[in-house]
């Protein structure tokens, strides 16, 4: 009897180490895709699900699709609409929604040529004038929306043709191309760091930096409590109008920038950017990706991940010969979607608060 009570007790123990061995096993095999989940975004799984597909059914058709030329083919295409889409993001998050960012970049674009041309300088003092509108620009669009009291879209629609009518006034609506090659804007357009073109590595940068603004910073934790909530954050002492001011400044900023780059790779200024859609791929970009249009919600892993998947879409459309204009079809279906998928989570999210 004694050595059953002294065993019993050994045994429970060994069992009991045993069942924290699994649990700890069952627990790591468990974390493990939930780090994952987390790393990427729960959010986001559809859409790696949905480019998942969509690369492997162009990939299947065409075996090119997974080489590094037409990656890098992908990449380039996407670049421009990925910095708009970012800086969309942000301002879609902050509650506002800007669709003059193509028009903008069509400023920059012809601004970059001409000083470059007419001034016999640098092409650095072409690029930093046009930065330098490209934030003028955006602060216009913050001041009519603040000061004028201007709901953003129509603030920024009203910018749109007026950023527009600029470029072409200024360019004599035609595409200003100018002669030699010069070093800065071959270095953008041909360029390549560790075997990755210049252009991808400008949208990466961009999109690296907003991410670690958002996430890390009370900037970033500000701009998602303006547009979660903007009395709230008026009454918490943040102040709304100085940062609606300082964030649609930096789109424009980025605006130009994407002209710039527009300029780099045609090789002239473009003034009818804005009217290539750009804006529509950005708000698309945007809302696929999940930003809510209500505003406070959104990542920017989530816009990356959708730019992405437009990018494939598009290749894809090219790859199987289908007429062009089907891009448009499908950008505006998958924005329709992103939108409608939103309002239903939103009906989720009332229906389950208390009242």
């Amino acid at each position: 009897m004694s050595a059953n009570n002294d065993t019993v007790p050994v045994r429970a123990d060994q069992d009991g180490e045993h069942r924290d061995e699994q649990a700890d096993a069952s627990l790591a095999a468990s974390s493990a895709p939930r780090r994952i989940l987390d790393a990427v975004g729960v959010q986001n799984v559809s859409l790696l699900i949905a480019l998942a597909v969509l690369v492997s059914l162009v990939g299947s058709r065409f075996p090119s699709f997974f080489s590094l030329a037409n990656y890098q083919v992908i990449g380039k295409a996407v670049s421009v609409i990925g910095i708009l889409a970012v800086v969309e993001t942000v301002v879609i998050i902050l509650g506002g929604l800007d669709i003059s960012v193509g028009s903008a970049a069509g400023v920059g674009s012809v601004v970059t040529a001409l000083v470059f041309m007419h001034t016999g300088s640098s092409s650095v003092i072409g690029i930093l004038a046009a930065l330098g509108v490209g934030v003028l620009a955006g602060l216009v669009n913050g001041c009519v929306i603040v000061y004028g009291r201007v709901n953003p879209v129509v603030a920024t629609l009203a910018t749109l043709a007026a950023y527009k009518g600029v470029a072409q006034l200024i360019s004599d609506g035609r595409a200003q191309g100018y002669t030699g090659a010069d070093p800065v804007f071959v270095f953008i357009a041909r360029g390549a760091i560790l075997g990755i073109p210049t252009l991808i590595w400008i949208f990466v940068v961009v999109a690296g930096l907003a991410h670690l603004v958002l996430r890390y910073t009370d900037l970033g934790r500000n701009i998602y409590a303006i547009g979660g909530n903007d009395t709230a954050a008026r009454l918490a002492g943040i102040n709304i109008n100085r940062y609606i001011i300082a964030v649609y400044a930096i789109t424009g900023l980025a605006a130009a920038l994407a002209g710039v780059m527009i300029t780099a790779r045609t090789g002239s200024g473009q003034p009818v950017s804005g009217s290539e859609g750009l804006e529509l791929q950005a708000v698309t970009a945007a809302a696929l990706g999940g930003c809510a249009l209500q505003g406070g919600r959104g990542t920017i892993a989530g816009t990356v991940l959708a730019v992405v998947l437009l990018g494939v879409l598009d290749n894809g459309i090219t790859l199987f010969g289908v007429n062009p204009f089907w891009q448009n079809v499908a950008r505006g279906s998958l924005l329709v979607i992103a939108v409608v998928i939103q309002q239903l989570r939103n009906g989720e999210r009332r229906v389950g608060m208390p009242t």
